[in-house]
């Protein structure tokens, strides 16, 4: 009797620790993500010419890695980890401020608050698709020069 209480708890942590594997694994916003300049807008332009964005999602945390080509031609990187607890994280790289907050709205949607001076400048809301190929993310906000920014930037999976 013993042996079988033993065998069942034992099936279950692992049945728990499996799944609980898996749901990390398919975290949808977790990949390397590739610019896709033709389903992209960008008011006021211009736009990018390349971007490649690494993402690591996890049940607690995102960490975003990007490297690419703004639309003069420089070189950009932005990199930062953060909590899914509305906290202000530093962030380096990004253009509208230093800080970031971060929420995860859904399974497939993130938002991401960048800030200057504790006051948010932009929100840029990142949704995956249902079959998980394409990740479109939504810019809206105000740039360093007080101009009004709505971005649809759209990445495929690589």
């Amino acid at each position: 009797m013993q042996f079988k209480k033993v065998a069942i708890v034992c099936a279950v942590v692992c049945a728990a620790l499996v799944l609980s594997v898996a749901a990390m694994a398919s975290d949808s916003q977790s990949g390397t993500w590739k610019f896709n300049a033709a389903k992209s807008t960008y008011s006021p332009g211009p736009a990018a010419k390349s971007i490649t964005l690494t993402v690591v999602s996890e049940e607690k945390s995102i960490k975003i890695h990007s490297e690419g080509i703004d639309g003069e031609g420089k070189a950009t990187k932005v990199d930062f980890t953060a909590n899914f607890d509305g906290k202000d994280y530093p962030a380096a790289g990004i253009v509208a401020g230093d800080m970031v907050s971060v929420e995860r709205v859904d399974g497939s949607t993130v938002r991401v608050n960048m800030k200057k001076a504790g006051l948010t400048v932009m929100t840029v809301t990142s949704v995956v698709s249902m079959d998980g190929k394409l990740r479109t993310s939504t810019f809206a906000g105000k740039d360093n020069e007080g101009h009004d920014v709505k971005n649809v930037v759209v990445y495929d999976k690589e």
